[in-house]
């Protein structure tokens, strides 16, 4: 059968288009020849155009061979385009020394939170605690009132929570981390619960809506005031180095009676007042005192006669004294070049 376009038949018009294919040096070539038998106006469309005229009876076999002769082609351009990707992809680049060493990317760093939480988990570790850990949505009861928090309280408002439809929330401090841990285990306890809070906060230089909180708890049968301060006060030191200020304000929480407010000394101003510091050369690190009765009494330690203490500090306050950050939200924005330097 000929192709009515000249003197080659279809299967010798296969050979030489299949050999032209593979015998191209590169795209562009490969491109002339896929025109010269495939394009719209190629020897193949026009072998199909023929059609009309074969004969009936003959005009099945000749579309079949017109057919199986455009995907022979096809399929060989196919092929040496592959090929031609491969040796590209393959080939080094234009300029490229193939001796000269590879650039190894740097270590990242640990965040600055991270970095404090570990370090303040180190220290407390040193002085017999342990960690536990809780879940960050909670229940109104371990949130609240099982740490003796009034039905009236301002922290309850929905304004302060976030409330979930189920009517759990997102846990305002690390507190019921207590609760559960005491529910779980006899005293004598000894635990911190470093984690990540939430609150209805407006965010500013030294407030965000999620923030990081450790919570200390130590309760067995003779342990005083005197002791938290011992405590909180090695701690400081060992955190900010022992230069740093630790003041203890009395102050009210539904947990603890008495109550403290502790305060770390500015180390952004020296004590002198900025920003951070809100210009009293002071800045608030934790709350804390003795657990509540109620509170014992709601986990059902009451009846082993013991007391203790509590005390949660909020760690980016402590990272922003230590590492001199104007901003709380800086440790948020994710800008790896601020982030990095403090590795």
């Amino acid at each position: 059968m000929t192709d009515n376009t000249g003197s080659d038949t279809i299967p010798a018009l296969r050979g030489r288009a299949v050999a032209e294919a593979a015998a191209a040096a590169d795209a562009a070539a490969l491109e002339a020849v896929r025109l010269t038998y495939l394009g719209r106006k190629g020897l193949i469309p026009a072998l199909m155009g023929r059609l009309k005229d074969i004969p009936p009876e003959g005009r099945r076999d000749y579309g079949r061979s017109v057919n199986e002769l455009k995907d022979a082609v096809q399929a060989a351009v196919d092929a040496r385009k592959a090929a031609l990707e491969e040796a590209a992809a393959s080939r080094p680049a234009e300029g490229f020394d193939e001796s000269l060493p590879g650039e190894w990317r740097a270590l990242g760093t640990r965040h600055p939170i991270s970095a404090i939480i570990a370090r303040a988990t180190s220290i407390f570790r040193s002085i017999g605690f342990t960690v536990a850990e809780g879940p960050d949505i909670e229940t109104v009861r371990n949130n609240f009132d099982a740490l003796n928090t009034p039905p009236d309280h301002p922290s309850r408002d929905a304004q302060d929570t976030f409330y979930l439809a189920g009517g759990d929330l997102l846990r305002c401090h690390t507190s019921p981390v207590q609760v559960r841990y005491m529910e779980a285990h006899e005293p004598p306890v000894r635990i911190i619960a470093p984690g990540r809070c939430y609150r209805r906060d407006t965010p500013d230089a030294t407030h965000s809506a999620n923030f990081h909180q450790i919570e200390g708890l130590f309760i067995d049968r003779e342990v005083s005031l005197a002791d938290l301060k011992g405590d909180l006060t090695h701690f400081a030191r060992e955190m900010m180095g022992p230069g740093v200020k630790v003041r203890f304000r009395p102050h009210f929480f539904p947990f603890t009676e008495p109550s403290v407010e502790v305060d770390f000394s500015c180390h952004v101003c020296g004590g002198a007042g900025c920003r951070v510091c809100k210009h009293s050369g002071w800045i608030e690190i934790a709350g804390a005192g003795m657990v509540h009765p109620n509170v014992l009494k709601a986990v059902g330690y009451d009846r082993h006669g013991v007391c203790g203490y509590a005390f949660g500090m909020g760690i980016e306050r402590i990272a922003m004294i230590l590492y001199g950050i104007p901003d709380i939200r800086m440790l948020y924005e994710n800008d790896v070049r601020y982030l990095a330097q403090f590795g």
